[in-house]
């Protein structure tokens, strides 16, 4: 499982999780270093992982790709028609593989580019909405998004043709917007609630309210129907989105505002129930947790993993899948990324 994180002092950080064993009853994960530089001239905004590829956007109006397995740098796409800052990031992963087919990034100038990953190349750029994206979601068939913008409206995208397919205004400013895992709903956050819609006609199922003012800063869906939300108000929610309540949380999962969290790992019918739950979550103040969230919802939780980066983070991603093909751009060579002075 491969984790990297962006912060706002140019740094991108790359962590694999291993297993630790102890001894032949006790073992531990612990995230080893991957590589850590300044791959942007100016702040990371978002991060993408899918298999043995990563991206980041930052406030450079720049996207940076990485080989994962190598700890490799693989350059930055040049030819994607944005001009102001990277604001969403996202691979497109069919469930029959595991490496991705597609990368989309979405800026604040409004413009959308989708990117072949075999290799990383320009396909369609185009320009649906004027104003700045805040987030972008994809459908796990591929062929549309959603996405949410500044001026307080609500966009579905098609991505086979590169144009809006609908667009309408909510009365009030979203900042996130997931699919879940089957594609049939879709989360979107305002301030400090979330929105459960039918995806075949956005109508609102059922509305999450955290019961404060503290506003949701991160999302990421599980499986059964649970979403896991942070924020900040510190603390890492589940939410039961069938019946719209909380299923459980861990108060105080960090000393600051959480900025990232990510579904590691999901129970299938092909992995044990003894296997961990594993999500990962990122703070400002620069720490990286792994929790397993079965132990969570029975006591009070400690992380099975964690680092310091002691710097100011701005996102998270990660991803379980592996992968022997390598992404490059191109004809282009992936080149060892340099560790900065603050990867051990």
């Amino acid at each position: 499982m491969s984790i990297i994180a962006g912060s706002y002092e140019r740094f991108i950080w790359g962590f694999k999780l291993k297993p630790t064993k102890h001894d032949s009853q006790t073992q531990t994960l612990t995230l080893s270093p991957l590589f850590s530089y300044p791959s942007h001239i100016s702040s990371i905004t978002t991060v993408a992982c899918s298999g043995p590829a990563a991206a980041s956007g930052g406030s450079d109006d720049t996207i940076h790709l990485y080989d994962l397995p190598s700890a490799s740098s693989l350059g930055s796409l040049l030819d994607h028609n944005h001009t102001a800052s990277i604001t969403a990031l996202s691979f497109y992963t069919p469930s029959s593989l595991s490496f991705p087919r597609n990368l989309i990034s979405a800026a604040a100038d409004g413009s959308v580019a989708i990117f072949d990953t075999d290799p990383f190349v320009l396909l369609k750029s185009f320009r649906p909405h004027k104003k700045g994206v805040n987030d972008l979601a994809i459908h796990p068939s591929g062929k549309l998004a959603l996405a949410v913008y500044r001026d307080e409206c609500f966009a579905m995208l098609n991505l086979v043709r590169g144009k809006r397919s609908f667009c309408c205004r909510l009365g009030h400013e979203a900042s996130l917007v997931k699919f879940d895992p089957s594609g049939e709903r879709f989360f979107m956050v305002v301030g400090n609630k979330v929105g459960v819609h039918q995806s075949e006609d956005a109508k609102l199922l059922v509305e999450l309210d955290n019961g404060s003012r503290k506003r949701i800063l991160c999302a990421s869906p599980g499986e059964s129907g649970t979403l896991f939300t942070a924020g900040e108000d510190r603390a890492i929610t589940a939410w039961d989105t069938n019946s719209g309540k909380l299923a459980y949380s861990i108060q105080d999962a960090h000393q600051a505002r959480i900025k990232g969290v990510v579904t590691l790992t999901r129970n299938d019918s092909e992995g044990g129930s003894e296997d961990p739950y594993l999500l990962a979550s990122a703070s400002s103040d620069g720490i990286i947790r792994v929790w397993d969230m079965r132990m969570a919802a029975k006591e009070n939780a400690k992380p099975l993993a964690e680092t310091n980066t002691k710097s100011r983070l701005t996102c998270l991603a990660g991803s379980a899948l592996k992968s022997m093909r390598r992404p490059q751009i191109g004809n282009q060579k992936a080149q060892k990324v340099e560790e900065g002075p603050n990867s051990a």
